[in-house]
């Protein structure tokens, strides 16, 4: 379910305020890899056990913000560092 283009306009990152944009498709791919592999952590240190279905990603390839069913989860404990793509 893609995310409305009015709610993207207005989020952005709750730590950086940061704008984000939609994570692409290969990003995505190598993330939910790493994530099968259990080798992803978000930023509280907790191992990500779900992949991801869409997910935000501020524009300046810092942090990850997974979306579910629709809705962003917009939490910093929550937010998956980039540079585990």
């Amino acid at each position: 379910m893609p995310i409305d283009k009015k709610l993207l306009d207005i989020l952005c990152c709750p730590k950086t305020k940061v704008d984000v944009e939609m994570l692409n498709l290969s990003d995505l791919k190598n993330l939910n890899a790493g994530i099968k592999a259990k080798k992803v952590k978000y930023a509280s240190g907790e191992i990500v056990d779900k992949i991801l279905e869409e997910g935000l990603v501020t524009v300046d390839k810092k942090s990850i913000y997974r979306i579910d069913d629709g809705i962003p989860v917009m939490l910093i404990d929550q937010a998956i560092p980039f540079d585990q793509v």
